[in-house]
């Protein structure tokens, strides 16, 4: 099971993308919770310095995406992503790294990975707001390592990425439903972490145990 950063060792610096929209803060008092040096920030000097990225979102894409541009950080998230350190999305944050939304389909995302947000289908109540069961895809991916083969998360959300390919969850709604995808540096929930007590709060300890790893990875083949 991943361990919290080493206490003494210097905390990783996650910067959690500050766009003025939703609660973001709780993302990165979770973060704060498991050993990360983590703020809300849209300075692009300390984005660029930090050792890892968090984008959340809560709400609708559109809007999401409009206070994302307005706040001159959609180029700084390509970038970041693009840049190899750690990156994850949360939630409606998950869903802007991709092409689209059904959701708002003249807005386009960031296409950091390809394909399309849909409507969640089946006779199903939407928004799914609840708590639902992961199912993981074998060999377990690092973010979801050391959870419960029955680890339960928090979902709040009407749409999900069309991307088996990349799924390293899911979750039964009315049929499979991607829960979280990951792809070399990036990774992605469609549930919200912060929200989803121990199993959650394990999972963000593995992005800051991940994120220390690629840190001192970094700092050694520099040196």
């Amino acid at each position: 099971m991943s361990t919290s950063p080493s206490a003494n060792k210097k905390a990783p610096r996650i910067a959690v993308l500050d766009y003025g929209i939703g609660n973001l803060r709780s993302a990165q008092k979770a973060l704060e919770k498991v050993g990360a040096d983590a703020r809300l920030t849209a300075d692009r000097a300390f984005i660029d310095e930090a050792d890892a990225v968090v984008l959340p979102g809560v709400g609708a894409f559109g809007a999401c995406m409009h206070a994302l541009r307005s706040a001159c950080l959609d180029d700084v998230a390509i970038d970041a992503a693009a840049s190899g350190r750690p990156f994850l999305g949360i939630c409606v944050g998950m869903q802007m790294l991709y092409d689209g939304s059904d959701e708002s389909p003249n807005v386009p995302g960031l296409s950091v990975l390809t394909g399309r947000v849909r409507w969640l289908v089946g006779d199903i109540k939407r928004p799914q707001m609840q708590w639902n069961r992961l199912v993981t895809r074998r060999p377990v991916d690092p973010l979801l390592d050391g959870l419960a083969d029955d680890a339960w998360m928090y979902f709040v959300h009407s749409y999900a990425p069309d991307d088996a390919a990349r799924a390293i969850a899911t979750c039964d709604y009315g049929g499979r439903v991607v829960a979280a995808v990951g792809q070399r540096n990036v990774w992605a929930t469609q549930f919200h972490p912060e929200k989803s007590g121990r199993d959650g709060l394990q999972l963000l300890r593995n992005f800051v145990s991940i994120t220390e790893r690629a840190r001192d990875h970094a700092a050694a083949a520099s040196t």
